[in-house]
């Protein structure tokens, strides 16, 4: 084992490893089970134990102990600072360098997409994308991909109010073939737009989960000439998936990352 140096507390370190022995599968232990644990004595582990009952991190329940909500403070600091944007950007930014695309994160805002982080392609695209650029959710991928993850009520209130204006020469063409449109994109767990918001730019995008809640959604946008759709659905569809489960993974915990049973990202 390496030594430890000259100012390490060990206390500190038994502690720590006391609290961090309760998990989502066992969050009831006994002094015995957290002495294994922690490879302490049963004397010591009671002490322990004792301590931080104490001082309000653990809860005594008859013959075992739980964690109690004070021990949220030791992060509360730190995700106070843990913004989605500033999450993601590093998980975007390999993403657009390996697919050397412009790649996004965005947020359903009213009627609108917004942009919350961006990496841009060293290529131009004609469509001018910063943080803050709205677009109208109906045409971009992001926007049929986050209309998926509203309750009912909320998207029937929508497609009442939604105002579908031709960009391009092509578009949705009603209310019913948007519905149609979020639905593929709620069985599939992806959509793909291809030049409905401006001509030669194709998007694809993928919800962002935080539990059970869609954050977000993670998108890649691409000049038509530069892959079918089709080779998009095999090669970037797959690592853009990845890229979406470790935001949330970083975004909210190992538990983060698993999609909804409503929509399978």
């Amino acid at each position: 084992m390496e030594e430890q140096p000259a100012y390490f507390v060990k206390s500190v370190e038994k502690a720590f490893d006391v609290l961090l022995a309760f998990t989502t599968e066992h969050p009831q232990l006994t002094v015995s089970q957290i002495a294994a644990r922690t490879d302490m004595t049963r004397a010591s582990a009671r002490r322990f134990l004792m301590t931080l009952a104490d001082l309000g991190y653990l809860r005594a329940e008859g013959s075992t102990y739980e964690l109690t909500a004070r021990s949220l403070d030791v992060g509360r600091s730190f995700l106070a600072g843990l913004t989605l944007p500033r999450v993601a950007e590093p998980h975007l930014k390999a993403l657009a360098e390996s697919l050397n695309e412009t790649t996004a994160l965005c947020i359903l805002e009213g009627p609108d997409v917004v942009y919350v982080a961006c990496v841009p392609s060293p290529r131009l695209l004609s469509v001018s994308i910063t943080v803050g650029t709205r677009f109208p959710a109906w045409a971009t991928s992001m926007g049929r991909v986050l209309l998926a993850g509203l309750p009912e009520p909320e998207l029937q209130k929508y497609l009442q109010e939604v105002q579908l204006q031709r960009f391009t020469g092509r578009k949705i063409s009603s209310p019913e073939q948007l519905r149609s449109e979020v639905e593929s994109a709620l069985s599939r767990g992806w959509s793909m737009v291809s030049e409905e918001l401006e001509d030669g730019l194709r998007g694809v995008a993928v919800p962002v989960w935080r539990g059970n809640e869609m954050v977000a959604a993670a998108n890649v946008s691409l000049q038509t000439h530069r892959a079918s759709a089709e080779a998009i659905e095999e090669t970037v569809v797959p690592r853009l998936q990845e890229t979406a489960r470790a935001i949330a993974l970083d975004f909210g915990g190992p538990h983060a990352a698993a999609p909804s049973p409503k929509l399978n990202a």
